[in-house]
């Protein structure tokens, strides 16, 4: 099995130099994409299931030694977030091909689309299965590169303008990762993860907090964690239907995912568990607080995916094998129903020709399906019973109590509202964009125009056919949304096993038997 590792980088790769030479052949680009993808996803069920039933499976590629060989590193945790990424990516993938078609690619370039994907793609995969902090640092970088691509696509004014920020917040990330990475190089010679938690110890207290401050920060900004999420609302809501939903699935949790193995494996025993609590209640309310101040559905959705966040690190916190596992749970739940909201408001917007809450009006009876669509994620976000949703934030909770200190009950608390704010501006939404009927309103008008002049925000396009595949895409993500409620036993199980691993870091002489050629 440790011969199909290195194929979830290397295909995507190939796959975008494929798309390249194919540039001016849409159908071949597609198929290409699409085949790739989808043979990631079966590599991934297939490692997920070894891994799930095994021990955790290690590749030294080309065979070099430790520490300079690079290391591919498959566990539970990573063959499950590949699995789920590669869902979301070929749902994505779909809603932009019916996009594309419809358009006339003038929203998603071929020839610049489907290769900036797929090393998306290959950078994502990479950052999962990362062993040492340079080659996880390779994989942000793969996939910020391919992202300043996709964020700015159609070059239109307010694209450009946030596309700059967005790679400004994401250099000073990466400078900051990377001087991490060089101070613990320093301090320790290696940067495999199995090797620094060997050696973490050797150093003095204050240096090893030093170094897990600059990898705390490093990582909360690409985790979009507050405070260090101001660039978030901004920068999501101007890209391109597609763009959109995958960054919004995907890229905050590969934040989310180095934070998790900073924690668990590289300092499993430097507590700052009162620290990430604060930040983690900090997230969710302020989040939901922006998200219920908001008059634009994918704003809205920009901030309850700050918010949510906060969950995460709630569970990061918590520090147990159950936190842990719940916690797995909840990413693959965000991943899913996020991408899934933003994807149906991607068809709203290309039904009433706007994502303002203020105009789009009567869409109940206009698009019943779409109001389908939309409906049953926004419940599934908000925790509504029985979705999985609630699933994931009651095993958070029961974590939590199971601890059962004082600090514990406020940030259940602290959820609990924050599940109700965002069920609360979801349901807002939902009541004025489908169930309002069509009016007259000057003075709506006159908030319309404040609230593009206030944001920079653009409340009204050109209302646009739907094709029947960005319909479908949609559809089967919705209902993957409900499979994570009708399967939520089995896939808690294989969660809470991936927590028990967390609990359990990877030794070096573990690695050193695993990646041997």
């Amino acid at each position: 099995m440790s011969s199909l590792v290195p194929l979830l980088v290397a295909l995507p790769l190939i796959g975008a130099a494929l798309t390249l030479v194919f540039g001016r052949r849409r159908r071949l680009q597609v198929m290409v994409s699409v085949v790739t993808l989808v043979a990631v996803l079966v590599i991934a069920a297939i490692l997920l299931y070894t891994v799930d039933q095994g021990d955790p499976i290690a590749v030294s590629v080309g065979g070099w030694p430790i520490p300079f060989g690079i290391v591919l590193y498959v566990d539970p945790l990573a063959a499950l977030l590949v699995l789920v990424s590669s869902i979301v990516l070929i749902a994505v993938l779909l809603f932009s091909i019916g996009q594309g078609a419809a358009d006339g690619d003038e929203e998603t370039p071929v020839s610049i689309f489907y290769p900036s994907y797929l090393i998306l793609a290959a950078g994502i995969f990479n950052a999962f299965i990362a062993g040492d902090l340079f080659n996880l640092y390779v994989g942000f970088e793969i996939l910020l590169v391919a992202s300043y691509v996709l964020i700015t696509l159609g070059s239109t004014e307010s694209r450009i303008r946030t596309g700059v920020v967005y790679i400004v917040v994401s250099l000073v990330s990466s400078i900051l990762f990377l001087s991490a990475i060089a101070a613990i190089y320093a301090s320790l010679g290696t940067v495999n993860m199995a090797q620094i938690a060997a050696r973490m110890g050797e150093l003095p207290q204050d240096v090893q907090l030093v170094l897990h401050m600059l990898l705390l920060v490093a990582f909360s900004i690409k985790a979009a964690v507050f405070p260090l999420s101001f660039w978030l609302p901004d920068s999501y809501p101007t890209a391109p239907a597609p763009v959109t939903a995958v960054f919004a699935g995907l890229l905050t949790k590969v934040g989310v995912y180095a934070l998790i193995r900073t924690e668990t494996q590289i300092f499993p025993n430097n507590d700052i568990n009162m620290l990430l609590m604060v930040i983690a209640l900090a997230t969710m309310v302020v989040g939901v607080l922006g998200a219920v101040a908001q008059a634009e559905l994918k704003r809205i959705l920009s901030f309850t995916l700050v918010s949510h966040v906060g969950y995460m690190i709630f569970g990061l916190a918590i520090g147990t094998a159950a936190a842990y596992g719940a916690t797995i749970y909840y990413i693959v739940h965000h991943i899913i129903v996020q991408t899934t909201l933003f994807l149906a408001v991607g068809l709203i917007e290309r039904r009433a020709g706007s994502t303002s809450i203020l105009r789009v009006k009567g869409l109940m009876r206009a698009a019943p399906v779409i109001a389908v669509l939309y409906f049953i994620p926004a419940v599934n976000l908000g925790g509504l019973p029985p979705f999985s949703g609630f699933v994931g934030k009651f095993a958070l909770f029961d974590a939590a109590a199971q601890v059962g200190t004082p600090v514990m009950m406020v940030l259940i608390v602290g959820g609990i509202v924050t599940s109700l704010l965002t069920l609360y501006a979801l349901m807002r939404a939902w009541n004025l964009s489908f169930w309002r009927e069509e009016e007259d309103s000057t003075e709506t008008e006159a908030r319309i125009a404040y609230l593009g002049r206030s944001t920079g925000a653009a409340v009204e396009t050109e209302r646009r056919v739907i094709p029947r595949i960005m319909t479908a895409a949609t559809g089967g993500m919705v209902a993957v949304t409900v499979a994570l409620t009708i399967f939520a036993g089995p896939l808690l199980e294989i969660c809470m096993r991936a927590g028990e691993v967390l609990t359990h870091p990877v030794t070096i002489t573990q690695i050193d038997e695993e990646a041997a050629p």
